[in-house]
């Protein structure tokens, strides 16, 4: 269900419009090489503050790990996934510290990376 202000995830009349998969995997997309967003930011930068869940089903599914860089989201305290899709935790850290983001102890700094959208 949406909300009076929220875009519907499709059209009534027949045209597609973003889904909300999409919505989220467009914002993914804007996140900097060397900075991180979290599930929270994404999801408010996609349209609902309430769809950080959702962010994470997304990310889950990514049908374009190449040009959809999900390694890029954090939880709101910086952690990285235990259940990263792309081989585990220290995969996503292994391409994070890649792109100069230090983790330690599978935590990034927000204060320092975090995308300032």
């Amino acid at each position: 269900m949406t909300s009076l202000h929220e875009k519907p995830a499709r059209q009534h009349d027949g045209q597609d419009a973003p889904n909300t998969f999409d919505r989220i995997y467009a914002v993914v997309r804007q996140i900097p090489r060397g900075r991180v967003a979290t599930y929270g930011q994404v999801a408010a930068l996609a349209g609902n503050p309430r769809w950080s869940r959702v962010v994470g089903y997304a990310l889950h599914v990514n049908p374009d790990p190449a040009h959809i860089p999900c390694y890029r989201v954090v939880n709101r305290f910086g952690h990285v996934s235990d259940a990263f899709a792309f081989g585990g935790g220290n995969r996503q850290i292994e391409l994070l510290e890649a792109e100069g983001v230090p983790c330690h102890d599978g935590v990034v700094d927000l204060g320092t990376y975090q995308w300032q959208a």
